[in-house]
């Protein structure tokens, strides 16, 4: 009920009950915002204030101007373009609006903007694994420079970018800092923590496989659980209807490609050692040089992307979906396929996005949720493949961050640069995170509120406050243009999702016409000596003898089942 009530106050700043724009911002506007929405916050009310001042006085130059941006929709960004968008307009006077999309569109957006030079929206929450894009294309404002120069009259004093906890994300090889993140999520591993601590489950399992039944540390384990529960008869704990061991998603759509590219690869243990990412081979299977130049994605040419490793990851995900997901799964997209869970019929997920968490917990998950409003469900780190080693990339972590192109005119850039801060300030990440749950600050993560709130939500917070959270990382470097490559995932492995291909055609596709792409960059020269210098092909065998990835099929791709307790991960955790 509270969080209706903040936002009809908020939302009253624009209904005329207080003045939307007024003719000189003062501290009205962000008194009520103030007194409306932010019950919680790492700042003093006193240095709240002087923040929000802060906001008033910047602004002053760019009054009465109308600049537009763009996200995705998750539950952070509707809360941003919701709550926060209206009120940065009553407290500045710059009328903004939020847009949101789907993120293939986003990136669709920005991509035109890059190649057409119009500017199509004055800021961008865009992905940090455009990274490599934005280092190599030089066509966003690189923040730290921004920061000395052009931005520097509307860069906050508070701005405080070292409680940041995604930044090395958003840095490049050059060490600038091209985007702000605005929210950040993980990928992990969810599962019914009530299923797996009953007694006669625990028995049962232990009875027909031979090991505690647990967290899953490997593929083999999560694949013997989602068979044991498949099909099970659970009414002994009071669940009526289906049960299946395994949640995913398989339609042909943009968001099937970063199904994959978003880590699953690494977690099959396709890649290189390394951390952010595989060096040389990165979780995409795109060998680089020493100078960061991309030269190669089949193992022809040194990469891994139809690599044994990257079929066997392939395979993995395909027979799990038609044997352990229900039905309706394979035509499903992210989207669709993300509310599933919460209805009580999924034992574990293995690739689930933190970003369900506020979902999980609200009014729509019952079904998961106790009577008390504790959750029947915990997060854990994802299981590995068979092809991972210790000091690989273990998994993915989104970080939606504030992106300035340099197509955008200095003013509108300057302005739009103000609302990215406002939403990400101290004064208000405290409450836009209990909102989201998507972490940005080590400030908010580690707020007594959170602390609080902890039990009720499976695992997320001890997550974020664990040094395991470094072993999750976007995207990185070694993609030279994200746009153009990421399309051709989707395009190519719902071919062997539908079963149209088999995991080595659909893989020997897709690694060609990345290179395909890759060769274009090379030839236009338009990204310099950072560009793709590609490998002369050369006989497979050779680059699969070699230490590292591209990796030799394993005679056995069944490893030997181990599970962890969850309650003693925690505590290791902490």
């Amino acid at each position: 009920m509270k969080s209706i009530l903040r936002t009809t106050s908020v939302l009253a700043l624009t209904a005329g009950l207080l003045p939307v724009m007024p003719a000189f911002a003062d501290m009205d506007a962000a008194t009520a915002f103030l007194d409306a929405e932010i019950e919680r916050s790492v700042l003093s009310r006193a240095d709240q204030e002087a923040e929000m001042q802060w906001f008033i006085d910047a602004a002053e130059p760019y009054q009465g101007m109308e600049i537009r941006v763009v996200s995705e929709t998750i539950t952070t960004h509707e809360y941003e373009a919701n709550v926060l968008a209206p009120a940065f307009t009553a407290i500045t006077g710059i009328q903004v609006t939020h847009d949101l999309i789907g993120e293939g569109d986003v990136v669709e957006r920005l991509q035109t903007q890059m190649q057409t030079g119009e500017n199509i929206y004055d800021a961008y929450v865009n992905d940090s694994d455009l990274i490599g894009t934005h280092w190599r294309y030089q066509q966003v404002r690189n923040l730290t420079d921004w920061i000395a120069g052009e931005g520097a009259d509307v860069t906050s004093p508070t701005l405080n970018l070292d409680d940041f906890i995604g930044l090395d994300f958003t840095t490049g090889p050059d060490g600038k800092l091209y985007q702000m993140p605005t929210q950040q999520f993980a990928n992990l591993y969810w599962f019914r923590y009530d299923w797996f601590t009953d007694e006669k489950n625990m028995a049962d399992f232990e009875a027909e496989y031979g090991y505690p039944l647990g967290v899953p540390v490997n593929w083999t384990a999560y694949e013997q659980i989602a068979e044991f529960f498949t099909g099970r008869d659970l009414s002994h704990m009071g669940h009526e209807g289906d049960v299946y061991g395994h949640m995913d998603y398989g339609r042909r759509d943009p968001s099937l490609g970063w199904r994959f590219t978003d880590a699953w690869m690494s977690m099959a243990g396709m890649g290189d050692v390394g951390e952010p990412n595989g060096l040389p081979v990165d979780e995409w299977g795109i060998r680089v040089n020493d100078d960061s130049q991309p030269v190669g994605s089949c193992v022809a040419r040194g990469g891994a992307t139809n690599g044994p490793a990257a079929v066997y990851a392939i395979e993995k995900y395909t027979d799990w979906l038609t044997s352990y997901a229900p039905p309706a799964a394979a035509g499903m997209n992210f989207s669709e396929s993300g509310p599933i869970p919460s209805q009580g019929g999924i034992a574990q997920q293995m690739f689930w996005y933190t970003a369900f968490t506020a979902d999980m917990v609200g009014e729509g998950a019952a079904a998961v949720l106790n009577e008390d409003g504790s959750p029947r469900w915990r997060m854990a780190p994802s299981p590995h493949g068979v092809y991972w080693e210790e000091g690989m990339k273990i998994g993915y972590q989104d970080a939606g961050s504030w992106t300035l192109m340099q197509s955008t005119p200095v003013d509108r850039a300057q302005a739009a640069w103000l609302y990215a801060q406002f939403v990400t300030s101290m004064t208000v990440d405290l409450e836009k995170s209990h909102a989201g749950l998507t972490f940005i600050r080590e400030s908010t993560i580690n707020h007594e509120s959170f602390t609080e709130r902890a039990p009720n939500l499976g695992g997320l917070v001890e997550f974020y406050r664990s040094p395991a959270r470094l072993q999750w990382s976007p995207t990185g470097t070694n993609v030279p243009d994200y746009p153009r490559l990421a399309q051709l995932w989707w395009q190519n492995i719902g071919d062997a999702s539908s079963g149209a291909l088999s995991a080595q055609e659909a893989l020997d596709n897709l690694c060609a016409e990345q290179e395909r792409v890759l060769e274009r960059l090379e030839r236009s020269g338009v990204q310099g000596d950072l560009g793709p210098v590609l490998n002369e092909e050369m006989d497979p065998e050779f680059w699969l003898s070699q230490p590292g990835s591209p990796k030799a099929e394993l005679e056995n791709e069944d490893e030997q089942p181990m599970t962890v307790s969850y309650d003693e991960l925690i505590q290791s955790w902490q």
